[in-house]
């Protein structure tokens, strides 16, 4: 009889261990973050919301809109989501790999004269979609200040003949905050 009771708090605490040491829970899962790399070598700004799932995964969307037209940007804007893996110890932060779709809009051929190599003619903007895949690393502090670094590699999927470009590219250095 005396078994039967010593076995009843001897589960319940192995639960209640368990339930301290997964403290997914308990952690932040939203995160906004600016790339404050864009905005001075190519005059756009790019923003970025991330939800983490849990301590290894996450799914976000970042939108970048090209502001100025005077140093020939050749991207419009582009909204892009994406699915992260962390391999890092601490929770959604470390080395990641991702895997990214771009919705974006690219400057249409260009036709170039002969003699000067000056632009002769432009095409319409071309919308296109991409898939492509990144590499970064996220670190964290204990505030919810947030410091990543990526780049990744996308290629067009269905109008890449009428544009001059048949790629896309991701990187940056970002700044932001988990809440």
């Amino acid at each position: 009889m005396k078994k039967k009771y010593l076995i009843i708090p001897m589960l319940f605490s192995v639960f209640v261990v368990n339930a301290q040491n997964d403290n997914s829970e308990n952690e932040k899962k939203n995160e906004l973050k600016l790339n404050v790399i864009l905005p001075l070598i190519g005059s756009s700004v790019e923003g970025t919301y991330e939800r983490n799932l849990n301590s290894k995964s996450s799914l976000g969307v970042t939108g970048l809109y090209a502001f100025n037209d005077s140093k020939n940007e050749d991207m419009n804007y582009s909204v892009s989501p994406y699915y992260r893996r962390y391999f890092g110890k601490k929770f959604a932060s470390g080395f990641f790999a991702e895997g990214f779709g771009m919705l974006s809009s690219i400057d249409g051929k260009k036709i170039y004269t002969s003699e000067d190599h000056s632009i002769y003619t432009e095409n319409p903007d071309v919308i296109d979609f991409s898939l492509g895949i990144g590499l970064g690393s996220k670190w964290v502090t204990k505030s919810g200040i947030i410091f990543e670094v990526n780049a990744g590699w996308g290629k067009l999927l269905f109008n890449a003949d009428k544009t001059d470009h048949t790629q896309v590219a991701r990187f940056g250095f970002h700044v932001g905050y988990r809440f």
